[in-house]
């Protein structure tokens, strides 16, 4: 079995006939593929299929995309699960909202399949280069573990989303370096995501609520760093 074989992808949408479509062409791809049609059924189906990617309409009946996301980022077993919005919806607020509550990448309709795929295979390479680095950051009083997405913090175990922990890693990595927004978006996100500036900042307001705001200091007119005093 190859490696592509091995993944398991959940497509979510109240829509059979992009169910369908996606099904077929990730099953033809090799993906193992299970379905839901809206998103009280993707968590229960998320829950016990653990794919290791989720494909999530935003406009659904009964629980709409993002608040299934956020449910399914408190999920600690689906804590590395990639999730990919899709919508037809073009609005600035839409994709912020998604990014918000944890999405990875955002998709907007109607969906290519061959662009998809190659979206999904962007999200592992990336994914394989970071598990190259260093499992472990010591900085100040923090000790930032890549294997559990974790953070002690004077002997207090804190938990982050894969974005925000990526983001406070990136910067803990490089300390009193200064990164502009476009370069945050550029490493954590990805060149071939496209996401708002401001996204950044919704990340580096969530990360400063959950370590303090000791850490992470802007520099006005240029972006953040991670501060060493």
């Amino acid at each position: 079995m190859s490696e592509k074989q091995k993944i398991k992808v959940l497509v979510v949408d109240d829509e059979p006939d992009i169910v369908e479509i996606l099904k077929y062409n990730l099953q033809k791809e090799g993906y193992e593929v299970a379905t839901a049609e809206d998103g009280i059924k993707a968590v229960k189906t998320a829950t016990k299929f653990q794919p290791d990617v989720i494909l999530l309409d935003i406009m659904m009946p009964n629980q709409d995309g993002v608040e299934t996301c956020l449910q399914i980022r408190q999920i600690p077993e689906l804590k590395n699960t990639f999730i990919i919005f899709l919508t037809a919806r073009m609005e600035e607020y839409s994709e912020v909202a998604a990014f918000d509550v944890g999405a990875d990448d955002y998709i907007t309709k109607p969906i290519k399949p061959r662009a998809l795929m190659s979206r999904i295979s962007a999200l592992f390479r990336r994914e394989s280069k970071k598990e190259q680095e260093q499992s472990q950051i010591k900085i100040k009083d923090l000790t930032i573990d890549r294997g559990s997405y974790t953070i002690d913090k004077s002997g207090k175990t804190i938990t982050l989303p894969k974005k925000e922990f990526e983001l406070l890693y990136f910067l803990a990595k490089n300390p009193n370096m200064v990164f502009g927004r476009d370069e945050l978006l550029h490493n954590i996100w990805g060149s071939d995501v496209f996401v708002l500036a401001r996204t950044v900042d919704v990340h580096i307001r969530k990360v400063r609520e959950k370590i303090g705001e000791d850490y992470i200091s802007t520099v006005k007119g240029v972006g953040y760093k991670f501060d060493l005093g």
